[in-house]
């Protein structure tokens, strides 16, 4: 009896990380279905996203608005892709004609901006407010202490589906050690769960990448962002 066809390596990969996800669930009692898988696709190539697309995976994670809008265009209509990245003021106009969820809203102007353009577009998507939970000067987002002063109004912008907080934590060479800060921001959502004006607020938070996800799952993350081990060495 032949041998079945060896998986394409992206497929491969997208089956161990589902299968990590399992696990990690199972482990801390959670159901797999809970958290969502953003495969993040930032300098990879078209042909790389084709496999994952071919393998059945829908959801896309870009950080540069320009490089998501020229992927877009050579690839399946009904694919969902993620802002992961800092939105620029000048690229507010084709971000919100593009992305279906914004993971990185860090400031008021910008949100100002978006709702404009999806004002006019007739559009309203699903955003996650990033937070700054290690306060470090490389990093945009929200601080932590400041967060309810600063973020509470941005619910006046209609257009903007408030669903969930994002954070890129301080890097921990051991996994565990990463616990705490996506701790921080589970703690953070639960405190912003009880605002009554941010009503359609689903409690999500977007933390944990290839090399922390399952300490993130532990802590409550429901969309984790991979890249590397879906996809391999980015491009430079």
């Amino acid at each position: 009896m032949a041998n079945p066809p060896a998986l394409d390596p992206i497929e491969s990969n997208l089956a161990a990380i589902q299968q990590r996800i399992e696990r990690a669930c199972a482990s801390c009692g959670r159901e797999s279905s809970e958290v969502s898988l953003v495969a993040v696709s930032k300098r990879q190539s078209v042909e790389k996203i084709r496999a994952a697309v071919a393998a059945g995976h829908r959801c896309f994670g870009e950080n540069q608005v320009q490089e998501a809008v020229s992927k877009a265009g050579q690839l399946p209509a009904d694919l969902e892709w993620h802002m992961i990245g800092p939105l620029q003021g000048n690229k507010v106009k084709a971000a919100a004609r593009l992305f279906d969820v914004v993971h990185s809203l860090d400031r008021a102007r910008i949100a100002g901006l978006l709702n404009k353009e999806l004002t006019s577009l007739g559009r309203r998507i699903d955003v996650f407010v990033q937070v700054n939970i290690g306060n470090e000067v490389s990093k945009h987002g929200y601080a932590e202490s400041s967060f309810e002063a600063e973020a509470r109004p941005l619910v006046e912008h209609e257009q903007l589906r408030l669903v969930g907080l994002m954070a890129i934590p301080p890097f921990e060479e051991r996994p565990a050690d990463a616990r705490h800060w996506f701790r921080m921001l589970r703690l953070l959502r639960d405190r912003v769960a009880g605002w009554s004006e941010w009503s359609e607020f689903q409690g999500y938070l977007s933390m944990g990448m290839s090399h922390d996800f399952e300490i993130a799952i532990a802590e409550g993350a429901t969309h984790i962002r991979v890249g590397t081990d879906i996809f391999g060495s980015r491009q430079t």
